[in-house]
């Protein structure tokens, strides 16, 4: 198998998907309100992994808070702490499957029809606002993260302050709807 990595990737992200469908796992999240300010932290936190999103996207639509912005917050911090070390864990571990993604046939077609139209800056800007919807979607922050890890060169503080925005934007959407 040529990217083995990315491929159990993948396979865990769906697998968790089909358990966390589970209307068991939907009943218990329900009794997740008494927890308040530490549970929306660690529901934040479990809201950046692609195997536990569905679990804390459904805490926090079924979340009764006084505050919404503070709620979030605190959500969003922990997503944040989630990304920085999905940030870490990808660019160090996926890092020797992304040089060779980078070299694919495929790849490099779309990198050549994009530079013939596109500017470097255009490019980039679309590479971030689609890592940015990743990020801030209960989808998991998986992909979004490994956009940013494998084709930038952005920094751990830049990281976690996309992170936390982005996080905090979409667990207060959560908690709005």
């Amino acid at each position: 198998m040529k990217y083995p990595k990315l491929t159990a990737f993948v396979f865990v992200i769906i697998a968790a998907y089909l358990l966390f469908k589970n209307p068991v796992i939907s009943g218990f999240v329900s009794h997740l309100n008494s927890f308040s300010n530490f549970g929306s932290f660690i529901a934040g936190f479990f809201y950046s992994f692609g195997f536990t999103s569905p679990l804390s996207a459904g805490f926090f639509l079924t979340l009764k808070t006084e505050s919404i912005i503070f709620t979030g917050i605190i959500g969003g911090i922990g997503a944040m702490l989630a990304d920085l070390f999905i940030f870490k864990f990808v660019k160090i571990s996926f890092k020797d499957e992304f040089e060779k993604l980078k070299k694919e046939k495929i790849f490099k077609k779309i990198g050549a029809f994009t530079r013939k139209r596109f500017k470097k800056s255009v490019r980039a800007v679309v590479s971030y606002i689609f890592a940015g919807i990743l990020i801030s979607s209960p989808l998991p922050d998986e992909a979004g993260i490994t956009i940013l890890a494998g084709f930038s060169r952005l920094k751990e503080k830049a990281i976690m302050i996309m992170g936390f925005i982005l996080n905090t934007i979409g667990i207060i959407i959560l908690l709005l709807i």
